[in-house]
């Protein structure tokens, strides 16, 4: 301990790092850079946001950065993203909140055409019940379609029919 004051080195993170015995290599403590980054702001933004300088933003930043759950927090706040997303990195590319809201997406369009095909009252029924159920979840999930169930998806070769009959350039003329 005396020796660690004598070289300016006290900081409780390395002393903790050296009574663990993973000075060769420690675990970062947090992500919050990679978070940054995936959110798509500047070091700059996030700065003026946490009302703090660009330097002490890049230095809360490096993994070995040892800060408080208070100011993980204020992060959190400014990059709207779960807790967790700073303390580790994500398994997916998603994060988990977006995952689920792309699952539940794809399940109200599966239940939306369920609903359009439906035969028997009971079954349309049931999708209507399912629909009401998701409404009550996420309520943006109102105004989803059903899956489209005509025609076919266009392979990157084929052209579209505006390729096969253009509009001729003075057509908005024309209709004036």
């Amino acid at each position: 301990m005396e020796h660690e004051q004598r070289n300016g080195d006290s900081s409780l993170h390395s002393r903790v790092g050296r009574l663990n015995g993973d000075t060769a290599e420690r675990r970062p403590l947090q992500q919050l850079g990679e978070a940054r980054r995936r959110q798509g702001l500047s070091v700059r933004c996030v700065a003026q946001r946490l009302n703090k300088t660009v330097g002490d933003v890049r230095d809360q930043e490096r993994q070995d950065a040892d800060i408080l759950l208070s100011e993980l927090y204020r992060w959190q706040a400014v990059l709207e993203v779960p807790l967790e997303e700073l303390l580790q990195e994500p398994q997916d590319a998603l994060s988990p909140r977006v995952m689920m809201r792309a699952q539940m997406l794809r399940i109200m369009k599966t239940a939306r055409a369920i609903r359009a095909q439906a035969r028997s009252e009971s079954a349309n029924r049931l999708a209507r019940l399912l629909i009401g159920q998701l409404i009550e979840l996420m309520p943006e999930l109102k105004e989803v379609a059903a899956w489209p169930t005509v025609g076919h998806r266009r392979t990157a070769d084929e052209m579209g029919r505006i390729a096969e009959r253009p509009v001729p350039d003075d057509w908005m003329y024309e209709a004036s």
